[in-house]
């Protein structure tokens, strides 16, 4: 089994393939809005299990979803690439770099993804936490527990029209899809990934919002200097699209660069 996914060769065959990977309720169309910018490179959009077209099939654990990327990459002979991850989809990227050494894999680009919590009862809250709000998705109308969702802390710099936006935008989504995924994927049963993330030998690097201070300090946690995107929140690459455009382009360029 694969994964939906929308790929495109790039105008260099040559360069690496960036893989997309969106965040928890949304799918390969957050990306799409950043295609013609990388126009140089194969891409290739992944809805991730519970999402967009990729909404029925179902997950058990990190490493089921991690073997169904797998799969598609393989579908798609994609030998050599990036990860471009966002929330979520950031998570799963770290997995897979961590999972295995895996010699296609070129580089890692984590947008306000959480590489684990390493205390017990942190993850045991938040399995808790993760639980009530799946059994919200599945028993209340979307819009109205999209509409708390977006009023958690980590949205706090979203002003009342873009929250407005985006919960039309998910208010598509399959609730009972979403409550699945989001239980195999809480991050209190994601592995805490902080000592493989150390160790990885790939450029890794990792954006945020200037305004999103918890994943501010997840980047210094993991001794990396985050790559600011000024006049934006958790949702960075929504906020402010220019500025994370042109932030990708100066970190994918550089290994270019620097090619004898």
């Amino acid at each position: 089994m694969i994964l939906h996914a929308v790929a495109s060769p790039g105008r260099r065959a040559e360069l690496p393939c960036l893989v997309w990977l969106h965040g928890f309720l949304g799918s390969e169309q957050e990306w799409r809005a950043f295609h013609d910018a990388f126009a140089d490179w194969p891409q290739i959009r992944v809805d991730l299990p519970g999402h967009g077209l990729s909404a029925e099939i179902t997950v058990k654990s990190f490493a089921d979803v991690d073997d169904l990327l797998c799969n598609t990459l393989v579908s798609y002979n994609i030998l050599n690439y990036w990860l471009v991850g966002y929330s979520l989809g950031g998570r799963l990227a770290m997995y897979h770099a961590c999972r295995a050494i895996k010699p296609g894999l070129k580089g890692l680009i984590v947008e306000g993804g959480n590489p684990g919590l390493a205390d017990s009862q942190a993850a045991e809250q938040r399995r808790e936490a993760d639980s009530l709000w799946a059994q919200r998705f599945r028993e209340q109308p979307l819009r109205q527990v999209l509409a708390d969702w977006y009023q958690q802390p980590v949205f706090s710099s979203l002003s009342a029209q873009q929250r407005e936006e985006l919960i039309a935008l998910r208010s598509e989504n399959n609730s009972h899809s979403l409550a699945l995924m989001l239980e195999t994927t809480s991050l209190g049963v994601q592995p805490d990934l902080h000592a493989g993330l150390k160790d990885l030998r790939i450029p890794f690097h990792y954006i945020c919002g200037e305004r999103d201070e918890k994943f501010r300090a997840t980047a210094e946690a993991l001794q990396l200097s985050p790559h600011l995107i000024p006049a934006a929140g958790h949702n960075a690459h929504r906020e402010n699209p220019a500025a994370f455009r042109a932030c990708l382009l100066t970190l994918l360029r550089q290994p270019i660069e620097d090619t004898p």
